[in-house]
């Protein structure tokens, strides 16, 4: 523990930990120090001078090194002649600071005319508005009159797009360089920077595209005025008109906390619309961050392609149908096929969803599968990582190992945090087949063929690594999908799970694996039982009545798609009229997670709450009332009127979560940094969490759970003219939840496949070249990308683009349409 030192601010007493900086300390007890430069997750520059204050500390005999005494024996102060910064000096034992004195205050006065001299007078059209340092600062400190002449005032472009996402507006920018600190230090992407000096200073990007970065959204949340905005929210609302939700990103497995803001406006016909998605505090999860793709990638929850009402064939066609109409013709039909039903859904859906979608399929003896291209979750519910885990305590004696994953594509904000524990002086271990943008903060980079990242987890503790991980008091393993498909990655579960147990980390607190799942709640769906199915295409062929909720299986490969013509009765829970939708027979229409409430479970096995932000649209149900009203048409009681009995339930069932409510998940803790709306200067706007942190859920016993290998992976092995190809992850993919946000489209993966400049060679093939790749007998178009990361031999192609390569496998490109124009 850091040594505590205890000081005097505007009279009140507070003691903090060593190398705590005035501004935080004072935080502490309840006093705002003023800031603009200043961000408690950065380190401290001391540019703007806002936070000045006097500083007092105990004068020392310099003969005797003996503090000097009054005449009352306590310590003489001595005040510095001069103001200093808060935010870059450290407190030190009996130190006095007087932040409310007149030369203080004076300080403030002069410093806020100063940025006003060159700051447009456009308040009352800022989108920063309402929620604005400046000019919240410019209230509290500031002057009513001005020196300065407004014909003086400097003039600068206004509306600079910086990429497609954020814009500039050159005249507000006070040079705080927040932006450009967050992007460097932080995201780790220094596209944007300072250009010239003096008054002519401005930000602009250095990339190409222009402020290519996945967490740019952010520097609109710290930027202290109105210089930085996004394009999805700019002029959209001002913050006093907004009503706020708590919520949950749902499209990968962190977890990260949000807040909804929304608004009921006339040119959506009177109905609450969402007008941006926030990040929400939780310093074990997000801290204050999100990505920009669940920042972003929010508009399939109000797209006008929403399924309104059921759906029923008769004859060719899907027809409107009322909902006693469609649950009537199912029910009919699932109880005929008894435990001839298969169920498949997807981590997409809440934990209420699965586990009432469980008990339907099993009171009919039916079958339920979990649609995951990831295995594991049985190792995970054992060797995970356990109450009091958090990224945030590993650093120095911590090891990380990051196999077959690129966490800045498949989970950003734990590329952010490994990357942040590494500069606390983490071990970083990553076990890939192709560089990543972690290697340069990696300690050890173990390149592999593909397919061999298994021996390379269970080597380790024979070789030069082994007293690394032995001695060390962490062990925390990332394991993903990268060029692997479903059964490589339940191998690489257990080899992972081996590591842990043979190094002498299984079963401890910051220790454990933690699975990259390709959706939010994966976890909740091995949780609920929900099992992958290596015959999956067999099973849905079979099935005399298929429900499919939460997935599009018949987009994502033919051979489901094939299948699915063969089952008996199709019934489709769904967002929109998806492919797989439009060969059902019946489709019952669901509320998007923004509509209603329910619980995820991240992959860090952390059980969180979201609430719903707008009003749930008359004619769609939840996904567990569906189930539900399924089941009391066959006799089945099932909790139906609130998320919140269907979860009491599912957690007095399933053991991990017993004990557990509602009430438990809304739980709150200080957190630090205080970050809250009231002192939108000192954190950015981003909201504190008064609504849950979420509860992390006891291991499984492991005592009767082997971890020995299963199976035994094969390797590829095409001949000359074949290519290995293997799969991979984008963020931002062209699944339904993404390509309904305009704003991201000219950032979506693309049907490319990469393969190595050698290889390409051989081939006769040539960079921007179309081809065709055969894929389960039909062929795909896609594009010839040259990339030298990628090993000779083999090929990459992004998963969720329109061509359905899940698993690794030879194939033949054939000619296509030429060159691209």
């Amino acid at each position: 523990m850091p040594k505590q030192i205890t000081l005097t601010i505007d009279g009140q007493s507070v003691t903090a930990p060593e190398g705590t900086m005035v501004v935080d300390a004072a935080k502490l007890i309840g006093i705002d120090i003023p800031v603009f430069c200043y961000h408690p997750k950065m380190e401290p520059v001391g540019m703007c001078r806002m936070c000045l204050v006097e500083i007092g500390r105990p004068m020392v005999d310099r003969a005797t090194n003996a503090l000097v005494l009054d005449a009352d024996g306590s310590p003489r102060i001595q005040f510095s002649g001069k103001l200093e910064t808060a935010c870059t000096t450290p407190i030190s034992e009996g130190m006095v600071v007087v932040g409310m004195s007149e030369k203080v205050k004076e300080a403030h006065k002069e410093v806020v005319e100063f940025l006003l001299t060159s700051h447009p007078l456009d308040c009352p059209v800022c989108d920063k508005g309402g929620e604005c340092p400046l000019q919240n600062l410019t209230m509290a400190h500031g002057t009513a009159d001005s020196r300065f002449l407004f014909d003086e005032k400097f003039h600068a472009k206004k509306h600079v797009p910086l990429g497609d996402l954020i814009y500039l507006d050159r005249e507000r920018c006070i040079q705080c360089g927040r932006c450009v600190r967050f992007q460097k230090d932080i995201a780790g992407d220094p596209v944007i920077g300072f250009y010239n000096r003096g008054r002519k200073l401005e930000i602009m990007t250095c990339s190409e595209p222009g402020f290519d970065s996945i967490f740019s959204g952010n520097s609109t949340d710290i930027c202290p005025v109105g210089a930085l905005t996004t394009a999805d929210f700019r002029f959209g609302a001002r913050p006093w008109e907004m009503n706020s939700a708590a919520s949950l990103c749902n499209h990968c497995p962190v977890g990260c906390n949000t807040t909804i803001n929304v608004r009921r406006e006339a040119k959506s016909g009177g109905n609450v619309t969402i007008k941006r998605i926030m990040p929400r505090q939780n310093e074990s999860v997000n801290e204050i961050w999100i990505c920009d793709k669940g920042r972003f990638a929010y508009h399939f929850a109000d797209s006008p392609d929403r399924l309104k009402s059921p759906l029923v064939r008769k004859g060719e066609n899907l027809t409107e149908a009322g909902w006693d109409e469609a649950l009537n013709f199912a029910a009919g039909k699932l109880k005929e096929a008894g435990s001839g039903l298969v169920t498949l859904a997807s981590g997409r859906l809440s934990n209420e969803d699965l586990y009432n979608l469980r008990k339907l399929t099993e009171s009919q003896g039916g079958l339920f599968i979990g649609y995951s291209r990831m295995a594991g979750g049985d190792v995970v519910n054992r060797y995970g990582m356990q109450p009091g885990s958090n990224l945030g305590s590993l650093g120095k004696g911590s090891v990380i190992v990051v196999a077959a994953c690129d966490l800045h594509e498949e989970a950003p904000l734990w590329w952010l945090r490994v990357r942040e524990a590494v500069k606390r002086g983490a071990h970083l271990i990553l076990v890939h087949t192709r560089a990543s943008r972690l290697d340069r903060s990696a300690a050890t980079v173990l390149t592999v063929a593909n397919g061999n990242e298994i021996n390379t987890i269970d080597r380790m503790m024979s070789g030069e690594l082994a007293d690394t991980l032995r001695q060390a008091e962490n062990l925390v393993v990332f394991y993903g999908s990268d060029g692997l498909g479903r059964e490589a990655t339940g191998e690489l579960a257990l080899a992972c799970a081996r590591l842990l147990e043979n190094s002498g980390h299984a079963h401890k607190v910051n220790s454990g694996i933690i699975p990259v799942w390709e959706r939010g709640n994966t976890q909740g769906l091995w949780d609920n039982g929900a099992v992958p199915a290596d015959d999956i295409v067999d099973r849905i062929a079979r099935a005399k009545v298929l429900l499919i909720a939460g997935a599009d299986p018949a987009i994502d490969d033919p051979l489901f798609e094939r299948a699915l013509e063969k089952s008996g009765f199709v019934i489709v829970q769904e967002l929109f009229k998806t492919a797989t939708a439009q060969k059902a027979d019946v489709v019952l229409p669901v509320l998007a997670f923004t509509e209603r409430e329910g619980t995820y479970t991240s992959g860090e096995r952390r059980v969180q709450r979201f609430y719903p932000a707008v009003p749930a649209p008359d004619g769609l149900k939840a996904d567990y009332e569906i189930a539900a009203e399924l089941g009391m048409k066959l006799g089945l009681t099932l909790e139906s009127d609130a998320a919140s009995l269907v979860f009491l339930k599912m957690a007095s069932e399933i053991s991990q979560y017993n004990g557990l409510d509602y009430a438990r998940l809304s739980e709150t803790t200080d957190q630090w940094p205080i970050i809250g709306r009231a002192d939108v200067y000192y954190g950015g706007t981003t909201y504190d969490n008064k609504q849950g942190l979420g509860v992390q859920l006891p291991l499984l016993p492991a005592d009767d759970f082997t971890i020995e290998p299963r199976i035994k992976i094969e390797p590829l092995q095409p001949d000359s003219h074949e290519l290995a190809v293997y799969p991979y992850t984008r963020l931002l993919d062209t699944g339904v939840t993404v390509t309904t946000s305009p704003l991201l489209s000219a950032r979506l993966a693309k049907a490319d496949l990469r393969i190595n400049p050698v290889t390409a060679k051989k081939m006769l093939l040539a960079h921007d070249m179309h081809v065709m790749l055969p894929v389960d007998g039909a062929a795909y178009p896609v594009r010839i990308v040259l990339d030298e990361k990628v090993p000779e031999g083999t090929a990459l192609i992004p998963r969720s683009v329109g061509v359905p390569i899940h698993e690794p496998q030879v194939a033949q490109v054939v000619p296509g349409r030429g060159h691209n124009d």
